[in-house]
C-alpha cells in the first residue's frame, strides 16, 4: 500500500467508508509503503449518505481469481458496455469495432474509415450515447487526431454503424502521447483527453487544444459555461491523459502518463493548471495544481480510470497491474493488485453484478502476449475487509 498526502478539498465520504478505511486498509492485502512516504493523516468524521442497493455502495476490493469472458483480441484499447448486455470493444491498429456479447461470442461490427494506426496511435476511445443514440470514437487519420459520431443501430447481435460525422478534427497527432479517451459526464457533455502530441510547452497555450482535457456539446461546440469562453479547452498543462471518472458527486478525476518520475491522478477544476511540462507530479507552485496521487513510472503508466462502488481503479500498462484508488479528505491510500499477473492493463469498466471488467493490452507491439491474449476478464469485487 502506498500513501501521498492530499491537501485539496474533498466531497463527503460516507462515514462508514472512511472509519473501515482507517482501520483496514493497511493490511487489507500486505502491500509495503514505499520508502519515504508520508505518514497516514487521520480522516476526520464526516456526514454518512445512506444507500441501499449493496451493488453501489463500497469501499470495496478484488476477490478471488479473475475469469476470462472473452480472449483473441488484437490490440483492444477502450470498451464500452450497452444497455442490453452487449459490450463495443475499439481494436487500435485494424481499426476494427467488435461487438462481445452476452454469451461470450464476438462479432465485427465496423472498420472504422480513415484510421491510420502508427506507434501509440490508431482507434482509441469509444463512448456510447443513449440520447441518439450514437456512437463517438477517437482516432488517428493520416493528419490529425479526431473525434467522430456515428449512428448506432439495431440491437444486441446486430449492430451497424452509419457513415461517420465529423465532431472535432485538427488534433495533433505523433507517435505517442495522442490521449485518446473520450466519456460522456453527468452533465450531458463529451469530454476528451488529448495528449502533447510530443510537444510539451503546447500544454500551458490555452490556446492549443492538445496537453488538455476538453469540454463540448455532442455536436462538438464550445459550451457557454467552459472556463475559456468559446474555447473547448477545459483544463491544461496535462502530459498524456489517458483516464476519465466521475465519482458520487459528479467530481471529475483523471489519469495521466508523467515522463520520467511520476504518473498522476488528478481531481480535474473547471480552467486548473496541472503543471506540465514546468512541474511533473507535486509541486509547491501555486500556479499548478498537484495531484492527488502519484506513482513511480515503473508503477502505472495510467490508461482506463473508472468510478465504481466507491472505489477508483486504474489500468496501469508498464505497470501492469491494476490499482484500487480510495479518496478521502486530508488522505488518498493506493492499494495494487494482480501485478505482473495479466500483463498491461488498459482499460477498467463496471462488469455485471457489481463485478470490474478488465482490458489487457499485451498484443500491441510493447507487451508480452500470453496465450488467448488480449483478453477481457471479469474481477468479482466484495466489501473491504481486514486481512
Amino acid at each position: 500500500m502506498l500513501e501521498v498526502r492530499w491537501d485539496g478539498g474533498m466531497h463527503a465520504m460516507p462515514v462508514a467508508i472512511a472509519a473501515l478505511l482507517v482501520a483496514v486498509l493497511a493490511g487489507c492485502t500486505g502491500q509495503p509503503e514505499r520508502a519515504g512516504s508520508p505518514a497516514p493523516v487521520p480522516t476526520p468524521t464526516v456526514t454518512a449518505e445512506p444507500t441501499a442497493d449493496p451493488l453501489t455502495v463500497g469501499p470495496v476490493q478484488p476477490v478471488g481469481g479473475p475469469v476470462t469472458i472473452v480472449g483473441g483480441l488484437a490490440a483492444p484499447w477502450s470498451m464500452v458496455p450497452l444497455d442490453d448486455g452487449s459490450t463495443l470493444i475499439s481494436e487500435r491498429d485494424s481499426g476494427l469495432i467488435k461487438e462481445l456479447l452476452p454469451d461470450g461470442s464476438l462479432r465485427e461490427v465496423a472498420q472504422v474509415a480513415g484510421v491510420v494506426a502508427s506507434g501509440e496511435g490508431g482507434l482509441l476511445g469509444l463512448e456510447y450515447v443513449e440520447d441518439g443514440p450514437w456512437l463517438y470514437a477517437y482516432f488517428t487519420a493520416a493528419s490529425d487526431n479526431r473525434i467522430v459520431r456515428f449512428e448506432l443501430s439495431g440491437r444486441s447481435g446486430s449492430y451497424s454503424l452509419s457513415d461517420s460525422r465529423d465532431i472535432l478534427t485538427g488534433l495533433a497527432k505523433a507517435g505517442n502521447h495522442n490521449g485518446g479517451r473520450i466519456k460522456l459526464g453527468p452533465d450531458g457533455m463529451l469530454y476528451a483527453t488529448v495528449g502533447d502530441a510530443g510537444a510539451p510547452n503546447v500544454a500551458q497555450d490555452p490556446a492549443a487544444l492538445n496537453g488538455k482535457i476538453l469540454r463540448m456539446e455532442l455536436d462538438g461546440s464550445a459550451p457557454a459555461d467552459n472556463p475559456f469562453p468559446g474555447s473547448l479547452v477545459y483544463s491544461y498543462g496535462h502530459r498524456n491523459p489517458q483516464g476519465l471518472a466521475w465519482d458520487r458527486d459528479g467530481q471529475l478525476w483523471a489519469a495521466e502518463f508523467g515522463q520520467d518520475t511520476w504518473d498522476e491522478v488528478n481531481m480535474i477544476v473547471a480552467g486548473a493548471n496541472y503543471g506540465w511540462p514546468v512541474v511533473e507530479g507535486a509541486s509547491d507552485d501555486p500556479a499548478f495544481v498537484s495531484p492527488v496521487y502519484q506513482w513511480a513510472t515503473d508503477d502505472a503508466s495510467p490508461s482506463g480510470l473508472v468510478w465504481t462502488r466507491d472505489t477508483f481503479f486504474m489500468a496501469a500498462l508498464r505497470g501492469e497491474r491494476i490499482w484500487a484508488i480510495y479518496p478521502s479528505p486530508g488522505s488518498t491510500q493506493a492499494v495494487e493488485w494482480f501485478t505482473g499477473v495479466y500483463g498491461r492493463i488498459r482499460d477498467v469498466v463496471p462488469g455485471p453484478n457489481g463485478s470490474l471488467w478488465v482490458l489487457t493490452n499485451n498484443t500491441d507491439g510493447r507487451g508480452s502476449a500470453r496465450e488467448g491474449d488480449d483478453r477481457i476478464l471479469q474481477v468479482e469485487l466484495a466489501p473491504l475487509a481486514e486481512g
